[in-house]
This record gives structure tokens, sequence and C-alpha cells, in this order.
């Protein structure tokens, strides 16, 4: 067998090329995003990119499934399984927002993906979004039947479980002008997050601030 080269010779150049073609893919999408940047804010160059990633579209797709890969080992862990509903769906909460809280990218990136709806959204859908979705919805299903949720509509539930903690990420620059402080601030995450398990408890469970721990 002949002694070809290794397809990737330096991981931490690969990590530094991805670190930052997230950013450049973020502030400026797919289209925006030039290569020639991204390679020398990675301290690489433009034919390293090429080898390691083979084009700026499988660059950007290997962004997002870095991304996913990352949210996927953190909302699906399995000690998750061996909780109550009610505790299993708190901790759900809990990873979803801090991962969010830790990645500031990863909702321009899903944004920005999503208003091109074709067919490089639909894998994300498939692969990630709809089996968070559908496991958000199992759990509450089990969690009402158990007597540890009020009967709410668990799809409905689910979806506005997603949707109030991603929105608050992807909206935090404008709403930051509006209330004029930095709502990425930690203490400004912290309050939001607070205030969002509270919401929820009362919304689904209708107990006081412990009912996420019971």
């Amino acid at each position: 067998m002949g002694r070809g080269r290794r397809k990737v010779e330096d991981p931490a150049t690969a990590r530094r090329i991805l670190a930052a073609a997230e950013e450049h893919f973020a502030a400026q999408g797919l289209a925006g995003a030039r290569t020639e940047e991204i390679a020398v804010a990675a301290h690489a160059n433009k034919a390293m990119l090429y080898y390691y990633f083979g084009s700026k579209r499988s660059l950007h797709r290997a962004v997002l499934t870095n991304l996913l890969r990352q949210l996927r080992s953190t909302f699906f862990s399995a000690n998750k399984k061996r909780l109550s509903p009610r505790k299993r769906f708190f901790a759900y909460v809990n990873d979803y927002f801090d991962f969010l809280a830790t990645h500031p990218n990863y909702p321009r990136l899903v944004q920005r993906q999503a208003m091109e709806a074709g067919r490089g959204f639909e894998w994300m859908v498939n692969e990630f979004f709809r089996p968070v979705h559908k496991e958000l919805a199992r759990t509450i299903e089990e969690g009402i039947a158990a007597g540890e949720f009020r009967k709410v509509d668990p799809d409905q539930t689910a979806q506005i479980t997603l949707q109030m903690t991603t929105s608050y990420f992807a909206g935090a620059a404008i709403l930051t002008r509006v209330v004029g402080r930095n709502l990425l601030a930690p203490e400004a995450v912290a309050a939001r997050k607070a205030a969002m398990i509270d919401f929820l408890q009362q919304a689904v469970v209708g107990g006081g601030s412990g009912a996420a721990n019971g």
C-alpha cells in the first residue's frame, strides 16, 4: 500500500479553520463569507482550507455539523433517560439554554440556513430539529400521564419551549438596544434563564419555583 497523506495531518489547524469559519458564516452568510478572510483569521492559508474541507460549501456544512453534534450530544445525554418526565423536561430546557448561551453564533447560522429553505436545511431538520421536538413532546406526554404536568398540548408546548429559548439569543442584539442593556451579559442571561424556568414551571407544572427540582 502506498504512503499517502492523511486527510487531516494537523487537527489543530482544522479546528482553527472551523472556528474562524463559524464566525464569518454567522456574520456574512455562506455567500458573503470569503475563504481568504477565513484562512487569515485561522492563521492558515487558503490551500489548507481546501485541503481539509474541500470547498466553501463543504466547510459551511462542517461548521453546522460540528455545532449540531455538540448540541445533540448534550441534549440526548444518556443520563437523562433515568430521570422522571418532569426532571427530564427541565434538564432538556437547561441544557438547550446553556448551549445557546455558550454558542452565540448558532442561532444566526441556523436562521441564515433556514432562509435558504433548500436541501441544505432539510438535513438539519431531519437529523436534529425534528428528533428534539419529538423528544420534548414525548417527555411532556409522559409527564401528563404520570400526573407531573398539567394537561397541556404536548406539541404546542414543545414548540413554545424551543422558540422562546432560541428567540432570546437570536434577537438579543436588537432587544439590547430596545431595553438599553446588554442582554448577553452573564447576569442578563442568568436572569432570563431563571425567568424562563419559572414561566415553564407555572405553564406545565403549575407549581412554584421548586417544581423543576421535585
